[in-house]
């Protein structure tokens, strides 16, 4: 799927890199040519070891924890909420996961800024969709935030789809971030400036 979404910009590159070969220009058509090896590592999808745990929720995307704390629904009245906050750079994979088996209850869209995502105030002026899945333990939220460069959000599943732990749900172009909301009996495990991996790390547990 993610590659699908590169379809129109591999095409692009793939024309111009054409065309400076044919025209023989050198440096524009090695320039093209890292670009189209840029986007290709962008938009790449690699497989990852789901946890079998029932109580594991993972990590809904790669790049570095930058908040652990606690915040309020954006969008659906359910209260306060344990947030882990997720800054992909765009070197990271841009594929959102669901953190647990869950019904896709409702999604909400807003439209909003384009800040850079590490931004105090990204996750209520940027444009960004939050996802409400309800899970047999609890509601789980997950928010993509678009970013300085992320101009896009993707969903790749619809309200009343289950979905998997791991499974992919979208993916947000270009640098963002992606921002878990857990109940606040859930254990997290990660820690700010910590590195993780979409369906693999474990963020956090349900309590037992």
């Amino acid at each position: 799927m993610a590659l699908a979404e590169a379809r129109p910009f591999l095409i692009g590159v793939a024309v111009l890199l054409g065309a400076c070969l044919w025209l023989g220009w050198w440096i524009p058509s090695a320039l093209a040519a890292l670009l189209l090896v840029g986007l290709l590592l962008f938009f790449r999808d690699p497989s990852r070891q789901i946890p079998t745990d029932p109580l594991a929720l993972v990590s809904p995307a790669d790049g570095k924890v930058i908040c652990v704390d606690e915040a309020e629904d954006p969008c659906f009245g359910l209260g306060k909420f344990r947030r882990v906050g997720i800054f992909l750079s765009v070197l990271d994979v841009h594929v959102n996961r669901s953190p647990c088996d869950a019904v896709v209850e409702k999604t909400h869209y807003s439209a909003g800024e384009f800040l850079d995502a590490r931004h105090l105030e990204v996750d209520l002026r940027n444009e960004n969709q939050t996802w409400l899945l309800r899970s047999s333990r609890g509601p789980v939220l997950v928010r993509q935030i678009a970013g300085l460069i992320a101009r896009r959000i993707v969903a790749w599943k619809k309200p009343s789809e289950h979905v998997r732990k791991g499974e992919h749900i979208g993916m947000i172009r270009f640098g963002s971030r992606t921002d878990l909301y857990l109940p606040n009996a859930c254990i997290i495990h990660v820690t700010v400036g910590q590195r993780v991996k979409g369906g693999e790390t474990i963020l956090a547990s349900w309590p037992k």
